[in-house]
């Protein structure tokens, strides 16, 4: 795999095909467009519609995976839910709405650890990931926790979710140019043309 952040082509093209030879890329394009998007208030994001729908105009050119990686969660970045806008209630919910973006979208996902129940604050190597705010009762960590594992299980589950994430017939755009309300909606298929729509109100 490689974290590579140019346009340099080739790099997931096998080396008998003039490629580099590594079995995916990741495309820090659509991480960087996502989480920028993803940080605006939601009034302002119908004028950056675009932030979400570009990464589709080269997803084909490299064995994509969208990384939401170590990289993204120190140095002053914030965590990814500290990114989102908002009071709790909305970062939970915009985090929860970009989540389900992710996994739908074509490539495969890395998630770094403590994102998969919304760490609050920053990584630390030096320190262990905030496990306390899974204790007690349920809460909204708690709420993303079962969100990544059923966006797993779905994933898993259904082969139009993940067969065809390098090939176009794989993906459809249904309704790509609604930026007054902030929705996309697409296709997504597998090789035998089975298929799930993916509606997302952001």
């Amino acid at each position: 795999m490689a974290e590579e952040s140019t346009d340099f082509p080739g790099v997931s093209r096998p080396q008998d095909m003039g490629g580099l030879g590594f079995w995916y890329k990741w495309n820090l394009g659509w991480m960087h467009d996502t989480l920028d998007y993803m940080k605006l208030d939601p009034v302002y994001r119908q004028y950056h519609h675009d932030k979400l729908t570009f990464g589709i105009l080269y997803n084909y050119t490299e064995n994509f995976v969208l990384p939401l990686s170590h990289d993204e969660v120190v140095h002053g970045k914030k965590s990814i839910l500290d990114r989102m806008p908002g009071d709790a209630w909305q970062k939970f919910a915009n985090l929860r709405a970009y989540y389900g973006w992710m996994w739908a979208f074509p490539g495969k996902k890395l998630l770094f650890m403590g994102n998969e129940f919304a760490q609050g604050r920053e990584w630390n190597h030096d320190a262990s990931l905030d496990w306390h705010l899974l204790e007690g009762g349920d809460n909204w960590h708690h709420g993303v926790q079962r969100l990544v594992r059923d966006l797993n299980l779905t994933y898993r589950h259904h082969k139009a979710m993940h067969e065809l994430d390098f090939d176009p017939y794989g993906f459809e755009w249904l309704v790509v140019d609604d930026k007054e309300r902030s929705v996309l909606i697409f296709v997504r298929r597998d090789k035998e043309g089975n298929e799930i729509i993916v509606a997302s109100n952001f």
